[in-house]
């Protein structure tokens, strides 16, 4: 599907709206949560089967976008995928309990799953080799800027209208790409539609292996983890499930996924290196906007400007980095991208309760050049050895991998900051005694303080109590932030080695006089 002149932007457009969509409502729901529990009555745990549900159903969905796309025409399902996308958000906003915005939410994943890889494939088949770095430097825009606005977006629609309206806004985006797709995108001669019998076996297996284990992530720290049974029977339901589909797919004629393609060492030590760094980086997008709310104060809404500096530093990366890919290669690229975030990420080891806003910003914008770099690169190197017709095979295990590796990123994060408070706040306190001289005096300051205010005596010490073990607390939670991110910077730093598993020359690499 090599197409010429504009057509190619066209199309690049055409399909970025669809993935816009997608990775979009992945982040802009975020914002919405309390509005959602307190209009339909939900606990803490049942609101949060609004962002399990999706996400679930998108992570199924990714490796079978192949499958589907080979038996009903790539074309066709793509269309159908922004179509039940689309209805879906009108559900979802249009919900009139937590039952069925979940069910509408599980839906408008299996849309949302399979446009993303549906859409890197298409863009890698229309430019050329020699322009594959330039189209993943634009088609990233489109990936970074729906999680990147997403909070913001969500915010300011909320304050000026209500949560229903996160969803609404997908209809006008979901009809354009319709109609762009209708009438710029043909499926390639070398797509052949089969209609053959459908590994139904491997399909379940797939759905079980991967539901348990995105169930297990997202419930573990809620359990203790391995201290409950439930998480222990996910577990082995989950590590069962991926045996037996990879027995499955790899001895069947027709798997339902693929997995062949991972003898191409190139494209599998691409995608191992992007999981490995899927643990970072969707970490790291976890911590931030938490440190901000939980600790700095900040509202959704100011929480979500605060971070359009890495954003911003994103957009003008990729671009960047697709055009630098010919000449730099993926080695120099990747290498440069994980040394700067690395940077960047000790430098957020180092925040303390007071940081201003250029405290924020300079980390945050390192950052986000880092990122740009380190995507762009990746991604381009490792699809370079990938046939066409096994592309979108391909680009939903990447974006899968990606995915599964993002989630368990996020637990782990989230099981070592809540760790790290209990441990951080038993050392302080442990050295906050009245034996003590500072001790004493900030216990008399406070109390005095209280007194002026007219409380009595033992009320006064009483609070003056609670105010400093929220200190001791608060303090904790910043000594737990800081050392999150540094193990962040760890990972980052043991992962450039890891680069030299990509292959390079002359076959990645135009040449230029």
């Amino acid at each position: 599907m090599k197409e010429t002149g504009a057509n190619k932007w066209i199309i690049t457009l055409a399909v970025m709206t669809g993935t816009l969509m997608s990775v979009l409502d992945a982040s802009i729901v975020n914002v919405a949560l309390p509005y959602m529990r307190g209009n339909l009555g939900a606990s803490i745990e049942e609101i949060t089967w609004v962002i399990t549900g999706y996400i679930l159903s998108t992570v199924i969905m990714m490796p079978l976008a192949s499958l589907l796309s080979s038996r009903f025409g790539r074309k066709r399902f793509y269309i159908f995928s922004v179509f039940l996308f689309t209805i879906s958000s009108i559900l979802c906003g249009m919900s009139w309990n937590m039952s069925s915005l979940v069910t509408f939410r599980i839906i408008q994943g299996i849309g949302g799953g399979s446009l993303i890889p549906l859409s890197l494939a298409i863009i890698r088949e229309t430019f050329p080799r020699e322009e594959q770095g330039t189209a993943m430097g634009i088609y990233g825009l489109g990936v970074v800027l729906g999680p990147a606005f997403g909070p913001t977006l969500g915010g300011w629609l909320i304050n000026h209208y209500s949560w229903p309206w996160i969803f609404y806004i997908n209809v006008p985006v979901g009809i354009i790409s319709i109609i762009m797709v209708r009438r710029f995108i043909q499926d390639p001669p070398y797509l052949k539609r089969e209609k053959g019998k459908i590994d139904f076996i491997g399909l379940g297996l797939l759905i079980v292996a991967l539901g348990t284990l995105q169930i297990m992530l997202e419930k573990g720290r809620q359990n203790n983890w391995f201290e409950s049974d439930l998480i222990k029977y996910l577990a082995l339901i989950s590590l069962t499930g991926i045996l037996l589909f990879i027995w499955r797919e790899l001895t069947i004629d027709k798997p339902a996924v693929n997995l062949r393609i991972l003898k191409d060492i190139n494209f599998a030590s691409g995608t191992l290196i992007g999981g490995i760094l899927g643990i970072g980086l969707y970490g790291s997008l976890f911590l931030l906007p938490m440190f901000l709310q939980l600790l700095m104060g900040y509202s959704a809404l100011s929480s979500g400007i605060a971070l359009i500096p890495r954003s911003i530093a994103m957009a003008i990366t990729m671009p960047l980095a697709g055009k630098l890919y010919n000449r730099a290669g993926p080695r120099l690229l990747i290498g440069t991208g994980l040394i700067v975030s690395a940077i960047s990420f000790w430098e957020f080891s180092h925040l303390s309760l007071n940081v201003n806003l250029w405290g924020l910003f300079f980390p945050q914008f390192w950052q986000g050049v880092g990122f740009g770099l380190i995507f762009i690169a990746l991604t381009t190197a490792s699809l370079s050895t990938i046939k066409k017709p096994e592309m979108t095979a391909a680009t939903g295990l990447y974006g899968v991998v990606r995915q599964l590796f993002g989630s368990i990123g996020i637990a782990i994060v989230a099981t070592k900051l809540a760790g790290g408070e209990n441990s951080y706040r038993a050392i302080l306190g442990g050295n906050v005694t009245n034996f003590r001289d500072i001790t004493s005096k900030w216990l008399n300051m406070l109390t005095g303080a209280m007194l002026n205010k007219g409380a009595d005596p033992v009320t006064a010490h009483h609070q003056a109590l609670r105010i400093l073990d929220g200190g001791i607390i608060r303090q904790a939670a910043m000594l737990a932030y800081n050392h999150v991110f540094f193990l962040i910077t760890g990972l980052f730093v043991i992962s450039i080695p890891l680069i030299f598993l990509l292959k390079t020359g002359r076959e990645f690499i135009k040449k230029t006089p």
